[in-house]
Parts: C-alpha cells; sequence; structure tokens
C-alpha cells in the first residue's frame, strides 16, 4: 500500500464502517483465508473476519474462515437470491473472474474504481473482452494527495450503439482504408 494516505483510509472505513457480506470467488477465498484470519488486530481484518463470506466454487467444501457459506451451482441464481433477500450489503473485493460474472447479469449495483498513478504493463483488465457495452453515471470522485483517484459510478443502462463508420465515407475516409489495406497486405 505505497498510496495510503489519509483520504483512502477514510474512505476505506467508510466502506467497512457497516455490516456487510462478501462475495469471493474461490481463489480469492484462500488467499484471503490464508491472511486475514490472523489480522483481527487490524480494522481491514477485523470487518472482513465479521463479514459473511459467499464463495463461488465448485471444488471447495471446506471453509476453515468463520462465517463462510458456499454458493453452489448457478452462481447468478444464488447471488440474485442473496442480494432479493433482507440481509446487508454485499462487496466483492478482487475475484475478477467472478466480478465478469455478475457485470454480464447485471448484478453490480455500484463500481468503486481506484485509479492509481502507476503503469505497470500487463495486468487482469476489470472488464474483459466479451461482456456487453454499459454506460456508468460517475457518483463521486476524490483524488488523495498521492494522487490516486477514488471514483464511485454506477450502471446506467445499456450503450447505444453508434455507428462504427460513416454511412457515406469522405473522400479522404476512402484513401484511408485503401491505404490500410494496401499496409495489411
Amino acid at each position: 500500500m505505497a498510496f495510503g494516505d489519509d483520504a483512502s483510509g477514510q474512505v476505506i472505513g467508510k466502506i467497512i464502517a457497516g455490516e456487510f457480506g462478501m462475495l469471493l470467488g474461490r481463489r480469492t477465498y484462500e488467499i484471503f483465508a490464508a491472511y486475514w484470519p490472523n489480522h483481527d488486530d487490524n480494522r481491514i481484518g477485523e470487518a472482513f473476519n465479521n463479514a459473511t463470506k459467499y464463495v463461488v466454487t465448485r471444488s471447495l467444501d471446506q471453509f476453515d474462515w468463520k462465517n463462510s457459506q458456499k454458493i453452489d451451482g448457478d452462481a447468478v441464481a444464488g447471488i440474485r437470491r442473496l442480494k432479493a433477500s433482507a440481509g446487508p450489503e454485499l462487496h466483492i473485493w478482487g475475484s475478477g473472474d467472478l466480478l465478469q460474472t455478475l457485470i454480464a447479469a447485471d448484478l453490480v449495483d455500484e463500481f468503486r474504481m481506484w485509479v492509481y498513478p502507476v503503469v505497470l504493463g500487463k495486468g487482469k483488465r476489470l472488464f474483459e473482452n466479451g461482456l456487453p457495452p454499459r454506460r456508468l453515471t460517475l457518483v463521486e470522485s476524490r483524488s488523495t494527495s498521492d494522487g490516486v483517484l477514488l471514483n464511485t459510478y454506477r450502471p446506467a443502462g445499456p450503450l447505444s450503439k453508434a455507428p462504427t463508420q460513416l454511412e457515406k465515407p469522405s473522400k479522404a475516409e476512402l484513401v484511408r482504408r485503401k491505404k490500410l489495406a494496401t499496409e495489411g497486405s
């Protein structure tokens, strides 16, 4: 956490202050379950340890981390039932593959995207190919003293399809296309 400061600490504190459940994929569950149960002395550890963990997995049957439950079978149907119940709000931490499934099923109510001023090269994509295009509405944005942007978005419906090409290409566009076709061969 080389970019931790008071502003990001306040936001994390607000996120974990109330009661919440956690949605986790198997890999993230295994990583978290190996670390957080031993860190109850930390406010994040305390909040994570107290939260109910809903783990989407086909392979795990035993959970050593307290308050962990399996979502088996159809993950989307199981999460829809959870969201319809009277329980606390659900957070997904990590779990990129699960996140893709939730986005595709329109089960994400809010995105908290933090942009760090670091270029790493390759990495896991937040929005993978194949997801339906969606509009997002920015509902909050903060900047930290370290230059981290803390953005919160909410889904705003499908993205209208814009034409990808001009209906009547200009002469310049036709020349450009011909040049591209020639360069490609």
